[in-house]
């Protein structure tokens, strides 16, 4: 599933691409990628006369405030899930048998929502409401890891009494908003963190360095496009560089890129976490 740095990727690529977007006709080609309103056919008509002034992100959820003639169009959410893409075709060509949702501007140029697992998720939020009272799942989130409610204090605060491994409390997206299987791998390894240790018994350098970790391994991937270990793809069908540069994530067996032990592979809530067994820790 693509995670902070993949879906910020993607708001970047429409932030560039569709920002401006005149939407003039719209194609539901599978009612299930519809979350809200309960019609397809009413998702294409809210839809459908609006111009897009701006993509937002929280989270792995994307947002786009709408306008039409001028005046607050409201909202319209997306959430990729597992193997959601947009893309851009500048040129007509025809859609792949994937493909769940067209938008067309007036020039004919279309924005595709191409979905091969059809998790993804489409609201449209009337205007004058707010986000989260559409799309729901917005109010279960934590803080963005770039935001100052996220720190090291906060993590203290919220992990105290908890007995779960930290890498389970990571991939909770009501501690942190964004962070999933790949990352939080990366960031236990950068911090030198075991995956299995109890949250409780995390002390106050260790929860700093966690931190500072989760910061740096987002803002890397970020700067590098995203990861290559998903279905994630940009705009243009590509996908990122960040897996090139993994320092343990699905490099079970292989040496260690600090002391050279093997990565050691297991798994934690039902997860795969990736781990070196000396860098970490026991």
């Amino acid at each position: 599933m693509p995670e902070l740095p993949e879906v910020e990727t993607v708001r970047r690529g429409l932030e560039l691409q569709v920002v401006g977007f005149e939407i003039a006709r719209v194609e539901v080609l599978r009612a299930r990628a519809i979350a809200s309103p309960p019609l397809p056919e009413l998702f294409c008509s809210a839809l459908e006369g609006c111009r897009v002034k701006a993509w937002l992100r929280r989270g792995k959820y994307l947002m786009a405030q709408l306008e039409r003639d001028n005046s607050d169009g409201g909202y319209w959410g997306v959430h990729l899930r597992m193997t959601g893409q947009f893309l851009w075709m500048s040129q007509p060509q025809e859609p792949c048998r994937h493909t769940r949702v067209r938008f067309w501007n007036l020039q004919e140029q279309e924005l595709r929502f191409v979905d091969t697992r059809s998790f993804g998720e489409m609201w449209w939020v009337p205007p004058g409401e707010r986000p989260e009272t559409v799309i729901t799942g917005l109010q279960k989130l934590g803080p963005e890891p770039f935001s100052p409610a996220f720190n090291p204090t906060y993590l203290a605060e919220r992990l105290a009494g908890s007995k779960r491994p930290i890498k389970t409390a990571l991939l909770d997206q009501g501690l942190v908003a964004g962070v999933g299987n790949i990352y939080a791998d990366e960031s236990l390894f950068m911090s030198r963190i075991s995956p299995h240790i109890p949250c409780n018994r995390l002390r106050p350098p260790q929860l700093e360095r966690l931190h500072a970790a989760v910061v740096e391994v987002l803002t890397t991937s970020i700067g590098a496009g995203g990861t290559t270990f998903s279905d994630f793809r940009d705009l243009t069908g590509t996908n990122g560089n960040y897996g090139h540069a993994a320092w343990v994530y699905r490099r079970s067996g292989e040496p260690c890129r600090v002391c050279g032990s093997p990565i050691q592979r297991d798994k934690l809530s039902g997860r795969s976490s990736h781990w070196c067994p000396n860098c970490q820790g026991g």
